[in-house]
């Protein structure tokens, strides 16, 4: 019964609430670095680490925050975790690190980590809260390469920096510009819903 307790959790940030796909939260960073595939999963990765150390950290003093000043303390305690991805970042991938640039700090302000703080971390033990972080980091990970895979792809007809398509290729150089964010996330939002409803048809 726990596994499948811990499994459901995890499912939940994947599937039936994506922070990008279902619950559309953390919009500027989807929109802004997903240009290429490295940007993608290195802004998941580094909001994922936050996620779960946040989630655990504030599930182990929930007991201890007052109710009064819970918001303030849940951003003192995730900028700490975002304070030492940056340095981490900084550290050991730094083309990354400036390639992420100002979004980075901005982790701290993302809705996707405040809302599972206030939500989750803040009503639930510390095991629970971390297998939520995983889960909803995941899937903003997944989110964030797959709408950089399409716009790297057919932007810049690269993935990962190694060229796909032929010299004769045209890219679509708008899915590299500001509106190709919205135009790939809103087909990729549209083809996932479309999916899911046919599947809720077919049950």
């Amino acid at each position: 019964m726990k596994q499948n307790r811990s499994w459901q959790i995890i499912l939940n940030g994947l599937f039936n609430e994506n922070p990008t796909f279902r619950l559309v939260l953390g919009m500027c960073p989807t929109l802004a670095i997903t240009t290429s595939v490295v940007n993608g999963l290195g802004m998941g990765l580094a909001a994922t680490f936050v996620l779960i150390c946040s989630n655990v950290f504030i599930s182990l003093l929930r007991d201890f925050i007052p109710s009064k000043v819970r918001i303030p303390a849940y951003v003192l305690i995730i900028a700490t975790f975002v304070t030492m991805a940056e340095l981490l970042l900084e550290a050991y991938a730094y083309s990354l690190y400036q390639s992420l640039g100002v979004f980075i700090p901005l982790i701290v302000v993302n809705c996707i980590i405040l809302a599972r703080a206030e939500s989750f971390a803040s009503k639930s033990r510390p095991w629970p809260a971390a297998l939520d972080g995983l889960g909803m980091g995941l899937g903003f990970t997944g989110a964030l390469v797959i709408i950089s895979s399409l716009r790297e792809l057919f932007g810049s007809g690269t993935i990962l920096g190694l060229p796909v398509f032929g010299e004769a290729f045209q890219p679509a150089l708008i899915l590299v510009a500001a509106p190709g964010g919205f135009i790939t996330l809103g087909l990729a939002m549209g083809l996932i819903n479309w999916i899911q409803n046919s599947r809720k048809g077919e049950m």
